[in-house]
Parts: structure tokens; C-alpha cells; sequence
């Protein structure tokens, strides 16, 4: 089982890609898989991330499923 991960804006500067694919556990939520990019990307440990599983914005409790589309990105704001 495996969820492509997508990189935006600081947190593409940060990780130096775009995309990468991460293993997963069954029942992993959200906010496991932020804690293991974490893990793996030390460089976004101090950096509040947001996340949006195929395209929805994820409040972190939601378990994340083999084949999903996960976008991690830093707070945006417009005018």
C-alpha cells in the first residue's frame, strides 16, 4: 500500500521535490503521515503544514488509503 505525496510552495523548497510516494499502514491517519514526513524531511519539523487528501482539505483524523492523492502545503493567504 503506498499514497503519493505532492509538495507546494515552501514545503517543495523545503523536502527539494515536488512529489514522492510513501509506504503506508493500514488504518494510518493524516496526521501519522504528516508525523513520518516529518521523520523522513527534518526540515519540515518546524513548519505548519496543511494537508489535503484527492483534492479535500484533511482535518488529520481522516485514515489515509492505498492509491490516495495527498497535496502538504504551508498556510496560504489572498486579498
Amino acid at each position: 500500500m503506498a499514497a503519493r505525496v505532492l509538495f507546494f510552495g515552501l514545503t517543495a523548497d523545503i523536502a527539494q521535490k515536488r512529489e514522492m510516494e510513501i509506504p503506508l499502514e493500514a488504518g494510518l491517519s493524516a496526521n501519522g503521515l504528516l508525523e513520518e514526513l516529518r521523520q523522513q524531511i527534518p526540515g519540515l519539523g518546524g513548519t505548519k503544514l496543511h494537508l489535503s487528501i484527492n483534492q479535500k482539505f484533511a482535518t488529520g483524523e481522516e485514515i489515509v488509503r492505498d492509491g490516495d492523492e495527498l497535496a502538504v502545503f504551508t498556510a496560504v493567504s489572498g486579498g
